[in-house]
């Protein structure tokens, strides 16, 4: 079967949620995956009642089991390499040249995360190198860590992370942007800012040893939250038209709509808010809009 009422890009959190939602509405649905989700290194997920502390894999292996109970619901392992209009809908083609058709697609094809050129920062993402303090936080409360990132998001990020441990520094990797006043006030809660460039990261298996500067300064850590630069997993905005927010997001309205009529989009791809627990709920609640639309259409 090539023809279906819903193409989901995407098998992850976001993608299996609309897929569960779309498979109950007895909708016929694709999920296309390629099987390499951005939090394959993490080893616990967290902040997710009734899975807390499993691992992302443990997670997504059962949500997948659940939602292909629905015959209704079916999938294909492989990378969507282009994505069009058709005649009643979207073409999806695959990277081997496969290609299916939907009334409707949903985008939740996450978001790659581009790694800065610092020796052992990759090994130790979603290790030691943390990107969330309400998935991994409470982990490493109270013990030495780092924050990488520098101006007002690195003055913000502290205020979150210094709630959970008062053993921290900020390290902006070169001379800081900070204002006067915000490094006044990291001061006066004893956050050491650290203005030295980076060597590398010295780490065990992925679990951080301490941090190796240029100057020949050392500083031991447990962990490290990082903000880094994100992309798109696949090229919506030239492929389809959709819109990108500033930051790089699609641009989605209140019902997950893009501005292409028919094309939605859930999860990472959407939101600075990364986490399984908002992926699933944004999932589940784009399947019924989806389904809602179609119903609309077809009555």
């Amino acid at each position: 079967m090539k023809n279906f009422d819903v193409i989901i890009i995407g098998g992850s959190y976001a993608g299996l949620s609309a897929g569960m939602s779309l498979g109950r509405s007895l909708r016929n649905t694709l999920i296309i995956d390629k099987g390499k989700p951005c939090n394959r290194q993490t080893p616990h997920s967290h902040n997710f009642i009734t899975h807390d502390g499993k691992t992302p894999k443990e997670i997504s292996d059962l949500a997948r089991e659940q939602v292909a109970a629905y015959d209704t619901v079916k999938f294909h392992e492989g990378f969507v390499a282009a994505l069009k209009k058709a005649d009643e809908g979207f073409e999806a083609e695959t990277s081997t040249g496969e290609k299916f058709y939907a009334k409707k697609l949903i985008l939740a094809s996450g978001v790659k995360d581009v790694m800065p050129e610092i020796p052992g920062f990759a090994e130790c993402w979603g290790i030691s190198v943390l990107h969330c303090p309400y998935c991994h936080g409470y982990e490493v409360k109270n013990e030495v860590t780092g924050i990488l990132s520098d101006g007002d998001m690195g003055y913000e990020f502290s205020k979150v992370v210094y709630n959970l441990t008062k053993d921290l520094f900020l390290f902006s990797n070169g001379q800081s942007e900070l204002s006067k006043d915000q490094k006044n006030k990291l001061a006066q809660n004893n956050i050491s800012l650290v203005e030295d460039k980076i060597e590398k990261i010295e780490h065990e298996n992925g679990y951080i040893r301490k941090i190796i500067f240029k100057s020949g300064k050392e500083i031991s850590l447990q962990a490290l939250y990082a903000k880094i630069p994100f992309e798109q997993n696949i090229n919506v905005s030239d492929d389809l038209g959709c819109e990108l927010t500033e930051h790089g997001f699609i641009k989605i309205d209140d019902m997950h709509k893009t501005n292409i009529p028919g094309v939605f989009a859930a999860g990472d791809n959407v939101t600075m808010m990364r986490s399984v627990a908002n992926a699933v709920a944004q999932g589940n609640f784009t399947g019924a809009i989806v389904n809602k639309e179609l119903a609309d259409e077809e009555f």
